[in-house]
């Protein structure tokens, strides 16, 4: 099936990846440290049920180092509302309504902005988000309804792959289809795996899907380079301890899972694993066929939570 080995130890990292026709550059650098984070929660701005202190208690509690406020239309300024938080709250805000061609999109931009009003509509507000530096990402497109046309017109920086609150609402929290879609066409688009909290009576899912960003430092500046760069990973609960290129071959070192698989275009695709629960992985090789658009990895536990990893490489 085209797996190489499981169980070795990690071969010496590379600075470059050569393949026959193209140059391209490993994704991960695992050398720092992990930090927990969430990039789509709301607060009492909008409609979240939660206050940005209760938040950032709740979710430190939990182990997380930082979150992303997304309230609709309703840009954060964290900096100037003076609190000491347990945590690092990264500035956002979360678009919504059609574009031009009718489709309806949510839209999580990471940044500072202003100026950002509902009137202005969804296109122009993106436009303005972007001059203003912002991170663009397409929000829960399997419980839009987004088609894959939708997702590769306004060349989002990422796109939410796993959606916690998606999950609960109606079973429609998967956006891999999307993400595979839009990397076909742009290999560097990374995924994002995102509670959406809303934490109130009639919404109450959180703690459900979280990135994990490897940094020098806990900044709010070396976490953004992170998210550019998709040096992270995105979980459900598996993690991945270190991510390492040798030659064509990917070594992963994870928490205990039940399958590593390494996923390409359509239906590529290699994996290691049982279906036996009680033999379970913490490291796995799997060679990364020559021909390849793009792959990444993606690892299962024993109970059904999944991990992914970006794509590998960068063009």
């Amino acid at each position: 099936m085209g797996i190489i080995r499981a169980g070795a130890a990690p071969p010496v990292f590379f600075a470059t990846l050569c393949r026959e026709a193209t140059m391209a550059v490993p994704r991960y650098d695992c050398s720092g440290q992990w930090l927990k984070g969430n990039t789509h929660i709301h607060s009492t701005a909008s409609d979240g049920g939660k206050t940005p202190v209760e938040l950032a208690a709740m979710y430190a509690a939990e182990g997380y180092d930082f979150l992303v406020r997304a309230d609709h239309w309703v840009p954060s300024d964290a900096a100037a509302e003076g609190h000491n938080y347990p945590l690092l709250w990264l500035d956002g805000v979360e678009l919504d309504g059609p574009d031009e061609s009718g489709s309806r999109y949510h839209v999580v931009c990471i940044g500072r902005f202003t100026g950002l009003d509902r009137e202005m509509g969804l296109e122009a507000a993106m436009g303005a988000a972007r001059r203003q530096g912002g991170y663009i990402v397409l929000a829960h497109p399997h419980w839009m309804g987004n088609t894959h046309e939708d997702a590769l017109r306004h060349q989002f920086d990422a796109v939410e792959i796993y959606n916690h609150v998606c999950r609960w609402l109606n079973g429609k929290s998967d956006g891999t289809y999307h993400w595979n879609k839009m990397l076909e066409v742009r290999p560097n688009t990374v995924g994002l795996a995102v509670d959406d909290a809303h934490i109130r009576p009639d919404h109450p899912g959180w703690n459900g899907g979280w990135v994990m960003v490897n940094v020098r430092e806990p900044s709010a500046e070396a976490i953004m380079a992170s998210l550019r760069s998709g040096n992270f990973y995105s979980t459900m609960g598996p993690q991945f301890e270190d991510i390492r290129l040798h030659g064509n071959a990917v070594t992963v070192r994870t928490s205990p899972v039940q399958f590593v698989r390494l996923a390409g275009r359509g239906w590529d695709g290699l994996r290691v694993g049982s279906f036996d629960a009680t033999n379970l992985i913490t490291e796995a090789t799997l060679e990364i066929p020559e021909k390849w658009k793009y792959a990444y990895v993606e690892i299962e536990d024993a109970q059904g939570r999944r991990a992914w990893t970006n794509t590998l490489t960068t063009a």
